[in-house]
């Protein structure tokens, strides 16, 4: 074989094995069965996408270009009924975080324990765990702040915790009455923002030189969201999955205002949204799915 169609058969081959490695994920992927209800997740380095599943002890990982969800930490040896909220992939530090919950035997209402989780994003292994604190805590969701700290929102008792960098338990950063069904937590341009699942409000959070919080204040919107529930900023906007409307909306906020624009609706109780690069992902706990959808311009 002559050097030319060496080198174009060579420059071929190259070519199909990109455009092999550069299959795109499917715009919705079944995660395990239509009963599996992601609630929350995350996008790795590498596009690896991992949800977590309010009806199984399990979390799942979803490789680039496939179809099929293959578990990344299994929890099947914790106390019966054991589930997932919250996911966070955090590059810097190689961790994933993620809320677990437990709940309580036989107990009415209902009540959990429950219990922030990280692990290695690579491997799975677990590293720390802190359970938050009283007879019944809903640990939902969490968010990464300019001091590399973690806040994470726990629903049931209306409180913000702080872990820390490097450390390994949390302590408490806010209570407030507001604050009975935070959901979402998220900072924007270093302000913190966190929404409410029950009264479908949206507060941002008053943080001094000192770094202690302070009451909330409502953010008036121009138009109602119901069930406001995983939260990320994004370009200088909020991303919202409203899980009592089927719908996606983004919000911009203008100090004690803001603005709603609804991007995607129809869904089945979607609870979590991510961003990654120029595609948004959407946690669709009613169908068992993740689905994707091309970032709108704005």
């Amino acid at each position: 074989m002559s050097i030319s169609k060496t080198l174009r058969l060579a420059a071929s081959i190259a070519l199909l094995t990109g455009l092999a490695q550069a299959a795109p994920t499917p715009p919705e992927i079944l995660i395990v069965d239509a009963k599996s209800q992601p609630e929350s997740l995350t996008v790795a380095p590498g596009g690896i996408l991992i949800v977590g599943s309010a009806s199984t002890p399990f979390i799942y990982k979803v490789r680039p270009g496939q179809t099929t969800a293959e578990k990344f930490f299994d929890a099947s040896a914790e106390p019966a009924g054991t589930f997932f909220f919250g996911m966070l992939a955090d590059a810097a530090t190689n961790t994933l975080w993620a809320c677990q919950l437990t709940p309580v035997p036989d107990a009415t209402p209902v009540k959990r324990h429950t219990a922030l989780r990280s692990f290695d994003l690579t491997t799975g292994a677990p590293k720390l765990r802190w359970n938050l604190p009283g007879d019944n805590s809903t640990c939902n969701d969490f968010t990464i702040g300019p001091d590399k700290a973690l806040y994470i929102s726990d629903t049931a008792n209306s409180k913000i915790y702080k872990l820390p960098a490097g450390a390994s338990s949390a302590d408490l950063f806010l209570e407030d009455r507001a604050l009975y069904g935070i959901d979402g937590i998220t900072f924007l341009d270093g302000i913190l923002y966190v929404n409410n699942v029950f009264s479908n409000n949206l507060y941002r959070i008053p943080i001094d030189a000192a770094g202690k919080a302070g009451a909330p204040v409502d953010i008036w919107m121009d138009q109602p969201v119901k069930g406001p529930d995983g939260m990320r900023a994004f370009h200088g906007k909020l991303l919202v999955a409203e899980n009592g409307s089927g719908k996606i909306s983004v919000i911009t906020v203008h100090g004690d205002k803001a603005s709603v624009m609804v991007i995607k609706e129809g869904l089945k109780t979607p609870t979590a949204v991510e961003p990654a690069g120029d595609t948004l992902w959407i946690a669709e706990r009613g169908a068992g799915k993740a689905v994707s959808m091309a970032m709108p311009a704005w």
